[in-house]
């Protein structure tokens, strides 16, 4: 198996960081220690969790890891429709980020399949 850098769904979920990022830094300056800081951690959870379970060399472990990065994306998913519902983000805004995690979703699905099946 190739390194994390090599996966595709690293790299999205990189990108997703990034945008999560750049959205954040528009957000109010009392957010600074509330949903910035969630929409941050999360956001840098999800490729971070990915690397770190190919980095086990075990598909059981990449499997558990990968279910932690789906978890961390459903939590920045919740926490990116909050920040619209707040007015912190456009519905442009989030559905930008939102379409690019449902497709590092249903990567991550796809790749915890792979790994059962082998």
């Amino acid at each position: 198996m190739a390194g994390y850098r090599d996966l595709k769904v690293w790299q999205l979920a990189m990108l997703l960081a990034e945008e999560v990022y750049r959205l954040g830094a528009g957000f109010p300056k009392h957010e600074v220690y509330g949903l910035t800081s969630q929409l941050q951690r999360s956001s840098v959870s999800v490729p971070s969790n990915i690397a770190e379970g190919q980095g086990r060399n075990s598909p059981n472990e990449f499997r558990h890891f990968l279910g932690i990065a789906m978890g961390s994306l459903a939590e920045l998913e919740t926490q990116i429709i909050l920040a619209q519902r707040f007015n912190y983000i456009t519905e442009q805004q989030s559905g930008k980020a939102l379409q690019l995690a449902d497709e590092i979703g249903k990567m991550l699905k796809g790749l915890q399949k792979s790994l059962t099946n082998d």
